[in-house]
């Protein structure tokens, strides 16, 4: 296992494209608590952050397909670039001004929703031509989903220590401002320099157009309901007994087990058609979910629970990640992953959203089961929808060869073996 994810990192590029986006992403990972946490430290109460917060987030969830689009057509240093600085500008002001004039400081959280770059959208089409072989295309990929998870875990210790050692304003512009260092070093490296979409079709549908992809969206946007019920459950379970404690642990495991899980799936190469062994992780997925909803009494238990629960969610996008470069119409491909990333997001925030009523009428284990249920729902559109998937050249509108076969076909070096 070692020596495969050794080989991905000392090729060229890879380390600084991983390490960039990943910092570039601070901003956006931990968005939702930095502005919480200072809309609560300039007086506001939590109505007023989760409104800020709700902006955000929204706002991020529109810009990010239309930034990718935008990508496709122009390239990443002309759009991501100018994306980040602004996005950072707009969380100073906001930083700066206040919660106070509303209008004002709604306005800026906006700007810096609609604003942040799609750099994992970005980096995924990237690495086809920077690496040329499909193993370590599919590896990448799956390092990038494991690379997430330590993002989503460790932003938030960032941002808890700015604000120990200085203050919840100063945590927003350091962030941001750290933002801007990750976007620039990815989109000024020469594989980002020489990138470009493949020529495509005007239609005003664009990566949208594929039904392919519209299957995959909606597979993970019920994953995304099912993730967003877990982090509100294990809140809820901690309370149970007393100790607030509890929900870091069944989110650390949860985080653990997709670690595992990803690093597993990168390090073995698979034989057969991603779309069919993507329905099998998602089963897989749905399964792993399903025992959360007998919240065993030890904690212990509960938490290797979680973790069991995250195993198979890494390898899952890992995979989703090739079927979207397969099914994305020709020169979409950086919209089409910035979907998922839109989807993903939205989902979160609807099973947010759903699970309180639930957990207020059935208890923990009933926003557990509805974790659950999204998971068998998100298989339950994969089956549905598996003729769909099943030829990327024939219902989609694309040739079986991907838009990122084709980009890494113009690079120097590129190995003919990489098919997805």
């Amino acid at each position: 296992m070692a020596t495969g994810y050794l080989e991905l990192l000392r090729a060229g590029h890879v380390l600084r494209l991983l390490t960039g986006t990943l910092i570039g992403r601070l901003p956006h990972g931990t968005a939702a608590l930095a502005i919480v946490l200072f809309t609560r430290a300039e007086g506001g109460g939590y109505s007023l952050a989760g409104v800020f917060a709700a902006v955000h987030g929204l706002a991020t969830a529109v810009g990010q397909p239309l930034l990718g689009r935008l990508v496709d057509l122009y390239g990443q240093f002309r759009v991501m670039l100018p994306a980040a600085v602004v996005s950072a500008l707009a969380m100073g002001l906001f930083a700066v001004a206040g919660t106070e004039p509303f209008a004002l400081a709604c306005a800026a959280v906006l700007v810096a929703g609609l604003t942040t770059p799609p750099l994992e959208g970005g980096l995924r089409a990237l690495w086809p031509s920077v690496l040329g072989r499909g193993d370590l295309v599919h590896r990448a990929y799956a390092l990038d989903a494991v690379a997430q998870e330590v993002m989503f875990a460790g932003g938030p210790m960032v941002v808890m220590l700015l604000v120990a050692f200085w203050s919840e304003a100063a945590a927003l512009l350091v962030i941001n401002a750290v933002g801007v260092l990750g976007a620039l070093s990815v989109v000024v490296s020469a594989p980002s320099r020489r990138w470009r979409g493949a020529p495509r079709e005007a239609h005003w549908l664009g990566a949208l157009r594929s039904q392919g992809l519209l299957a995959l969206l909606g597979c993970f946007f019920f994953v995304g309901i099912a993730l967003g019920a877990i982090s509100v459950a294990a809140v809820a379970y901690a309370d149970e007994r007393g100790d607030e404690l509890v929900a870091s642990y069944l989110l650390s495991g949860l985080g653990a087990g997709a670690l595992i899980g990803g690093l597993w799936y990168g390090a073995r190469s698979w034989a057969g058609e991603p779309e069919r062994r993507l329905r099998a992780l998602t089963a897989a997925l749905a399964v792993c979910y399903v025992p959360l909803a007998l919240v065993p009494e030890q904690v212990a238990a509960m938490t290797g629970l979680a973790a069991l629960a995250g195993v198979f969610l890494a390898p899952g996008l890992a995979c989703a990640f090739v079927v979207i470069d397969r099914h994305a119409p020709v020169g979409t491909v950086t919209e089409a992953f910035s979907w998922l990333v839109t989807t993903f997001g939205v989902g979160t925030a609807v099973g947010t959203a759903v699970v309180g009523p639930v957990i207020e009428s059935g208890g923990d284990a009933a926003g557990f089961a509805l974790a659950g249920a999204g998971g068998i729902l998100a298989f339950l559109v994969l089956l549905a929808t598996r003729s769909v998937l099943a030829v990327p050249g024939g219902v989609s509108g694309v040739p079986p060869e991907s838009e990122n076969d084709r980009n890494a076909a113009r690079e120097p070096g590129f190995r003919s073996e990489h098919r997805a």
